[in-house]
């Protein structure tokens, strides 16, 4: 529960958020504040977050998050182009580096990844427009109940759907629901949270 307003110190309460929210590590904490459910449209940054996504599989958040610095310098922080190219050396020396999941079959999803994400961006333009497309550009503003979150959604099964066929790899409909949400296509943060959107207005229907 959040404390109350201090009357003496003026100091006002801690805010609400998404009850997924561990509040003891400041770094989670910051990603919720600061990113989750954010609309992006920096193709890198797309990028980046999508193979963050797909080396969760198995894990937690909590363990990709604290490794991102790792993931930006291990993987030319983040240039699809740049990643594309990377040999099959210098993803043997990745599966030696501490400061990312060293699971092979994650390594080489990233830079296969890479090579089908600079695909799609030379048929669509920018990956941005390929996945903001799926929602005519306007991010669905879903205000769940606390705990009341879908793993999956017809989008995301449409949407993993159709980047197996493209040939990305870790991109399983419940993977790509949590990039959604991640990415700001999808808000869910929670009715409750301090970042919850407002409920639409009602329109009043006057009799005459």
């Amino acid at each position: 529960m959040p404390t109350k307003p201090s009357r003496r110190s003026g100091k006002s309460a801690r805010p609400r958020r998404c009850h997924w929210v561990p509040l003891h590590d400041p770094e989670y904490v910051r990603y919720h504040d600061e990113e989750w459910g954010r609309p992006v449209h920096d193709d890198r940054r797309l990028f980046e977050l999508l193979i963050l996504e797909g080396a969760q599989a198995g894990l937690s958040w909590s363990t990709v998050l604290h490794k991102r610095a790792g993931y930006r310098r291990a993987f030319a922080n983040f240039d699809p182009a740049k990643v594309a190219r990377f040999n099959a050396r210098r993803r043997a020396v990745l599966r030696r580096d501490a400061g990312i999941v060293r699971n092979r079959l994650k390594i080489e999803s990233t830079v296969s990844n890479a090579r089908a994400f600079l695909a799609l961006q030379h048929e669509f333009g920018s990956f941005d427009r390929y996945l903001w497309s799926y929602v005519n550009r306007k991010p669905l503003l879903n205000r769940p109940r606390p705990r009341g979150t879908p793993a999956r959604t017809a989008l995301s099964d449409r949407l993993s759907r159709d980047l197996l066929k493209r040939g990305f790899r870790f991109v399983g409909s419940t993977i790509i629901y949590a990039y959604l949400q991640a990415v700001g296509v999808v808000n869910d943060h929670s009715r409750g949270c301090f970042l919850c959107p407002p409920a639409p207005r009602r329109r009043v229907v006057r009799r005459r």
